[in-house]
């Protein structure tokens, strides 16, 4: 079994995360996927792939960048999905770890990300990791 972690950056690549990055986020619609996830690097977005033998098992997007209350940059995660069908193999571990390595890399004190609140077995996965909710995330429709 060969498991690498790699940097999703042409259109190919991108295009083998879909269907594991659509179970987190079924609302993107499949045919504009690339399109949108390219719109997003343009905006500093990145996208990691954990591939095992050929197969794409987990998938992350994220950006680096400062608030005011970070005291210096940040790496925040977007979105972090493992292909259900494979889940709890120690994928999500392993793509979460390199993505502190990333942020240690690029000079960041601390990791960030939002989870939805429906989402239980996330937040059980994220405690055991060392995550902590340290503040609320709200939004408003337009």
């Amino acid at each position: 079994m060969t498991v690498t972690i790699t940097e999703a950056t042409t259109d190919a690549e991108i295009l083998a995360t879909r269907d594991v990055m659509r179970q987190l986020r079924p609302s993107v619609a499949e045919a504009d996927y690339v399109t949108t996830v390219r719109r997003m690097m343009d905006a500093g977005y990145r996208q990691v792939a954990l591939v095992e033998d050929g197969d794409v098992r987990a998938v992350a997007g994220f950006r680096i960048f400062e608030m005011l209350y970070t005291g210096g940059p940040i790496l925040y995660v977007d979105d972090l999905s493992t292909d259900g069908r494979v889940r709890s193999r120690g994928h999500g571990r392993a793509l979460l770890d390199w993505l502190k390595a990333e942020a240690r890399r690029s000079g960041c004190t601390q990791l960030h990300l939002d989870s939805g609140v429906q989402r239980e077995s996330a937040h059980r996965f994220y405690f055991r990791e060392g995550l902590g909710v340290n503040c609320f995330h709200f939004r408003v429709m337009l």
